[in-house]
C-alpha cells in the first residue's frame, strides 16, 4: 500500500545539525533527478524575479533563500518537516508504535524537489511547489512524471494507492495500467481547509487499522467505523476510485 500526501507550504527548520545527504535518500536511482531540480531552483531563486518565478509573495525572501542553502542547511527528517493542517490531523508524533511502522512502510511526500519522499528521508527546508515552471526544466508536474512513475509504481507492488494529494501534486504520477484499478482518491466535499483536515485524519486511520486492506471497497468497509464514506467506481478505464469522506 501507499498513502499519497502531498507537502506542505510551512515547514519546520533546525539550526543546527547533519545537512541533506542526497544518496541517503529513498529512491537513490532519483538522485541525478533530485540535483537537476535542486540546480535549477537555485540558479532561478538567486534571480531578482525570484518571487514571481517561483509564484509566492515578494515578502517571502527569507523562504526563496533557504533554496540557496539547500546543501549546507541542517536536514530535517520528513516526519518533522512539513507542519499544516493536514500534517496536524496526522498526528504522527501520537501514533503508537505499530501505526508508526506502518506510515513509515505506507506514507510517501511528493514533492516538487525531491520527486518522493519517505517519512525517513531527512532533507533541508525548501520553497518550491509542483505547479511552478522552474526554468529550463518546464514545469515540474510534467518534469517529475516518467521518473517517479516507475519507483512508484514498484512501491505500490501488489497494494491500494491511496491518494490524499491535491491536484496539482497528483498530475506528477497518476497510477495507470493494473495499478490504476487499485488507485483510491480520497475526496472530501467543502471547503480546503477541512479536506487537508479530513485526509490528514484518513492517513492516519489507515495506519491505525490492524489489518492492510487490499481493495477498495475493503478500504471503504475499514473506514467506515470513524467516517461517513461513499465509495464511487472509476468513471472510466484509468481513473481512480473515488471514496468520499467525512468526520462523524
Amino acid at each position: 500500500m501507499l498513502i499519497l500526501l502531498p507537502p506542505s507550504e510551512s515547514k519546520s527548520s533546525r539550526a543546527r545539525g547533519r545537512r541533506w545527504r542526497p544518496e541517503s535518500l529513498s529512491w537513490p536511482e532519483l538522485t541525478p533527478a533530485r540535483l537537476d531540480v535542486v540546480r535549477e531552483l537555485a540558479a532561478v531563486s538567486g534571480r531578482p524575479d525570484a518571487a514571481d518565478a517561483l509564484g509566492v509573495s515578494p515578502g517571502l525572501t527569507d523562504e526563496i533563500a533557504r533554496n540557496l542553502r539547500l546543501d549546507t542547511a541542517p536536514a530535517v527528517p520528513v516526519a518533522e518537516l512539513y507542519t499544516g493542517v493536514l500534517y496536524d490531523a496526522l498526528d504522527l508524533a501520537s501514533l503508537d508504535a505499530a501505526g508508526l511502522r506502518r506510515a513509515r512502510r505506507f506514507v510517501v511526500v511528493q514533492s516538487a524537489l525531491h520527486g518522493a519522499l519517505r517519512l525517513t528521508d531527512r532533507v533541508a527546508p525548501y520553497r518550491l511547489s509542483m505547479g511552478v515552471r522552474l526554468g529550463s526544466l518546464g514545469p515540474l508536474a510534467t518534469w517529475w512524471r516518467p521518473r517517479v512513475g516507475p519507483v512508484l509504481t514498484a512501491a505500490a507492488g501488489s497494494g491500494l494507492v491511496v491518494d490524499c494529494r491535491s491536484s496539482t501534486y497528483a498530475a506528477a504520477w497518476p497510477p495507470s495500467g493494473e495499478l490504476a484499478r487499485r488507485w483510491v482518491h480520497v475526496r472530501v466535499p467543502g471547503a480546503t481547509h477541512m479536506a487537508k483536515h479530513t485526509r490528514g485524519l484518513v492517513a492516519r486511520a489507515i495506519c491505525e487499522l490492524p489489518a492492510t486492506p487490499r481493495s477498495p471497497r475493503a478500504l471503504a468497509d475499514a473506514l467506515a467505523a470513524g467516517f461517513e464514506v461513499a465509495l464511487e467506481p472509476p468513471e472510466r478505464v484509468g481513473r481512480p476510485w473515488i471514496l468520499d469522506t467525512y468526520p462523524r
